[in-house]
């Protein structure tokens, strides 16, 4: 009998896991990224019409970025969530925050994703923000697709760009298509491996074919030097491997203007023939395979106030293996406790509809009333846990001062909805002084105050806190750590989830706790999916 006749068959089940494609969009913020989500939407079908990010009035309520202060600013601060059908396949895109005030969100979203697109400013390379997020990609080993953008303006060399890739992520980079022209010269691309030319006036069909076919199509004075850089391109550059691209050693690059729709659907395409379906994941207990028939899922993200209207709660979920279908019920296993799911959801930014069925590598949205917390694992019944979504110490801590002091019981509810959120970490002190807020940055807290005013009614103000670090304190003694706990009441507050955290004033003091108790660890990063002992 021939391979093919005893190959297992497919099933169902494994065809639907495999159409699908689960992303992050990475990058620097003003690289364009909000802009390119508008237009592969608008190439996958979700919307007619993509509107600019700087327009005035109704155009500038750009579809992924929902919140006022995204609005109010043109930046992105939370993580939406948009599912689109384009080619047969199932792309669920993670629009991530682009400010680094919103790292941690940022973090937590690449772990629901199998890979990512990173967006770079043709003008201004590889800035700081695009490597901090990049080394979180590398860490899982995210296959990466590189979309360098904004072609149509003033750009540096395309052989620069790509050695500052090589250098400074130590990441192969190989073009699939390579621009021609750029600048107020920029006509188009042209495509490495098939030699189709596509000009930036004349949509999607191809131009031409080959070099001899630029005569044509380029001005006299410039034909010389794009032959010469496109038969550089051609000849001297490492040719495109989809097994190293797949273990995150090589990135496949695309040039183009998101801005005038150019480039957009080539980057589609290489998402549809070359980033990975999903993947899968390690447990507490075994590895989970995204085509198994048991439906598994973990919490990467909670929003509430989405919909002000119903001032509800929705926790974003990436299903990790099997199906999912509407009106299962599901256990959550850090409370053992058995859930329905009679309402999940698809998501295209603020838009929304009921997923009557789901499968993995699938991201919806599950209305709750505080049930489901980032980091929760859901299954069909099997008692396993996800490992891996970290939550970082906060750089910023503030006590929240309420102009009206009637109110305070509110306050409190406010600060544990926006904690579950991961929108702000709340430390309660262990002598019973008022809550502080941590936070990565201070936008985070102009969000915080604009949310809390918007949806809670509440003024508030942020004042001083004699503490600038915190760090969750563990030791491998129950005896030790309580010894630890008692001698620094003063200083000791407890975490959302009721974890012992250590505050002080300063890294000295901070460095003289960690020599005098050797026997406590203290730590700057918490894994929010590990269930306490």
């Amino acid at each position: 009998m021939t391979d093919a006749a005893l190959a297992t068959p497919e099933t169902p089940l494994a065809r639907e896991v495999k159409r699908r494609r689960t992303f992050a969009i990475i990058s620097h913020p003003d690289a364009g990224k909000t802009t390119l989500t508008e237009k592969l939407l608008m190439f996958g079908g979700a919307i007619q019409l993509a509107g600019q990010v700087k327009a005035k009035g109704e155009r500038r309520r750009t579809r992924s970025d929902w919140m006022a202060i995204e609005r109010d600013r043109g930046i992105s601060v939370v993580t939406s969530v948009m599912t689109f059908e384009y080619r047969d396949c199932v792309f669920n895109l993670l629009d991530t925050p682009g400010h680094e005030d919103f790292s941690e969100d940022t973090y937590r979203t690449l772990t629901a994703v199998d890979s990512a697109v990173m967006v770079i400013d043709a003008a201004k390379g590889i800035e700081a923000r695009t490597r901090k997020l990049f080394e979180v990609c590398r860490l899982r080993d995210i296959p990466i697709v590189t979309f360098i953008n904004k072609m149509d303006r003033e750009s540096r060399d395309p052989f620069e760009i790509l050695d500052e890739i090589e250098t400074t992520l130590a990441l192969d980079a190989t073009p699939l298509t390579w621009p021609i022209g750029r600048g107020r010269d920029f006509a188009g691309t042209f495509e490495l491996g098939s030699g189709r030319i596509r000009l930036v006036d004349g949509g999607d069909e191809a131009a031409g074919v080959g070099l001899e076919a630029l005569g044509g199509l380029v001005s006299e004075h410039r034909l010389a030097e794009v032959t010469e850089e496109l038969e550089l391109a051609q000849g001297a550059l490492k040719p495109f491997e989809l097994a190293s691209f797949r273990e995150g050693h090589l990135t496949p690059v695309l040039f183009g203007s998101a801005l005038r729709n150019f480039g957009v659907r080539d980057l589609l395409d290489a998402l549809a023939d070359l980033a990975p379906s999903p993947q899968g994941l390690d447990s507490d207990k075994r590895p989970v395979a995204a085509e198994e028939p048991r439906m598994t899922a973990f919490v990467f993200k909670v929003q509430a106030n989405m919909d002000p209207n119903h001032r509800d709660r929705i926790a974003f979920v990436r299903l990790c293996s099997g199906k999912l279908t509407r009106g299962m019920k599901a256990l959550q296993t850090r409370t053992s406790k058995t859930i329905g799911l009679h309402a999940p959801q698809f998501f295209f930014a603020q838009d929304r509809q009921l997923a009557e069925e789901a499968f993995a590598g699938d991201v919806v949205g599950i209305p709750n009333h505080g049930l489901l917390r980032i980091g929760d694992t859901l299954t069909d019944g099997e008692n396993l846990s996800f490992l891996g979504v970290p939550s970082f110490a906060p750089e910023i801590l503030r006590r929240v001062r309420l102009e009206d002091a009637m109110k305070a019981k509110k306050l409190k509810q406010a600060l544990q909805e926006m904690a579950e959120e991961g929108v702000v970490q709340v430390f309660r002190p262990v002598d019973g002084s008022p809550a502080l807020v941590g936070v990565v940055g201070p936008l985070q807290l102009d969000v915080m105050e604009g949310r809390l005013k918007a949806e809670y009614g509440l003024e508030v103000g942020f004042e001083q806190s004699q503490y600038s670090l915190a760090r969750w304190v563990s030791a491998e003694n129950k005896l030790d750590l309580a010894e630890f706990l008692n001698a620094n009441r003063a200083s000791t507050a407890e975490d959302l989830d009721g974890d012992p955290v250590l505050l002080t004033g300063s890294a000295f003091q901070m460095s003289r706790a960690q020599e005098r108790w050797s026997k406590v660890k203290f730590t700057d990063v918490k894994d929010v999916r590990k269930v306490a002992a």
